[in-house]
């Protein structure tokens, strides 16, 4: 890839929810590390969804972030991030 040629230290897939495919294409391609990003839209899709009472907030925010770590995302940057290293460290899961 033209990036990791130029010197990237490492691979960002934004947005990361519909680009799950990439991400495990680009981390079987390449030693560099693979980023996720959780953008913004995504974050706001869940929490109205989650305040219409559609979803379990913390259920689906850990699948999400899952399905990203399963895609084989090393990075993932999310707005979820404190939120859920609570949750993980509630579930003690760290």
């Amino acid at each position: 890839a033209l990036d990791a040629a130029e010197g990237a230290d490492m691979l960002m897939v934004k947005p990361g929810m519909p680009y799950l495919d990439v991400i495990r294409r680009l981390k079987d391609a390449s030693p560099l590390p693979i980023a996720a990003y959780h953008v913004s839209g995504e974050y706001a899709m869940i929490k109205a969804a989650c305040e219409k009472g559609w979803l379990n907030e913390k259920d689906v925010v850990m699948e999400t972030l899952t399905c990203f770590k399963r895609a084989g995302a090393d990075i993932i940057l999310t707005y979820y991030a404190k939120q859920a290293a609570q949750w993980i460290e509630e579930d003690g899961l760290f």
